[in-house]
């Protein structure tokens, strides 16, 4: 009798851990488009003008880091987090804050990072988050093609 008890409880823990999982996977589809870096780390970057965007039909991100166009194709690395290597052109940096922002922003996507809708700061937008970053970022209205 109890290895029933046993049987029948491993077998609703099971499935409990799987639709919790399923709840947790990334939709990226609702994140196509492009987002404008707003805030990093908890400081303001906007001037930097950095942007990603993210295209979940052929599972790539393009963008700007401030300094360089940036590429790379988005791989799942768990149900929520994603990474990519990102190829970028080689253009120097204008200011610090483009260096800044550059640095970060190429580290958080290669270290791979979790994305979630959520309002900061006043403003509605996504956070990526990595093991050693944060960025907040804002969509961008119009079209997403704007490179």
């Amino acid at each position: 009798m109890s290895s029933k008890i046993l049987l029948i409880t491993a077998i609703l823990l099971s499935l409990l851990t799987a639709q919790l999982s399923a709840e947790k996977s990334i939709d990226l589809e609702k994140f196509s488009g492009s987002w404008h870096l707003r805030v990093l780390d908890g400081g303001e970057v906007r001037k930097a003008r950095a942007i990603l965007d993210f295209d979940a039909k052929h599972m790539k991100l393009n963008g700007f880091d401030g300094c360089n166009r940036i590429s790379g194709n988005l791989v799942k690395d768990s149900q929520e987090h994603l990474s990519a290597q990102l190829i970028s052109t080689k253009m120097a940096c204008r200011e610090n804050i483009h260096r800044y922002v550059s640095k970060r922003l190429h580290e958080t996507v290669n270290e791979g990072f979790s994305i979630k809708e959520e309002k900061k700061y006043g403003v509605e937008g996504i956070t990526l988050k990595s093991a050693s970053h944060e960025l907040f970022f804002k969509r961008m209205e119009g079209k997403s093609d704007w490179f």
